[in-house]
């Protein structure tokens, strides 16, 4: 399972108004692509937002649901990308002096991804998140999501 950590320089709150609007999923999730609808819901327990994944012409459409919410510490999600498979990703975020330490923890559940062996599986996860992390913080950070 890969974890990867940030600091942030935002309260949990922030983070969790970017989780929060699913319009934004693109904007912090490497590999999404584009939104293509958000359940009304979102992001409650059991909603769904559909986005696509990959690069023009090669896009597919997916969706990623929400398993577990309690802002501001903890989300739980079910994000698909076959043909590859899915994997759950929790985000956790903790106060930390001015800020907050956010935490992400990712592994396949289904489908091929889960034949990768696991120090490859890792490694790979490990450094696309280091790079969500990175996008997360510049949302948060940058007020995204909070109301006007």
């Amino acid at each position: 399972m890969a974890v990867n950590y940030r600091t942030m320089q935002c309260s949990p709150e922030s983070v969790f108004a970017v989780l929060a609007d699913g319009w934004l999923y693109p904007g912090w999730v490497v590999g999404a692509s584009r939104m293509r609808d958000v359940d009304a819901t979102w992001p409650a327990t059991g909603s769904t937002i559909h986005h696509s994944v990959g690069v023009w012409p090669a896009v597919l459409d997916d969706t990623t649901s929400m398993l577990e919410w309690d802002p501001p510490r903890h989300a739980l999600l079910q994000a698909r990308g076959w043909p590859i498979g899915e994997a759950q990703v929790a985000v956790d975020v903790r106060p930390q002096g001015d800020g907050c330490r956010v935490r992400i923890t990712e592994d396949a559940t289904a489908g091929p991804g889960r034949f990768v062996p696991l120090f490859l599986r890792d490694a790979a996860i490990s450094v696309r998140n280091t790079e969500t992390l990175r996008r997360l913080a510049y949302l948060a950070e940058g007020g995204a999501g909070s109301p006007q």
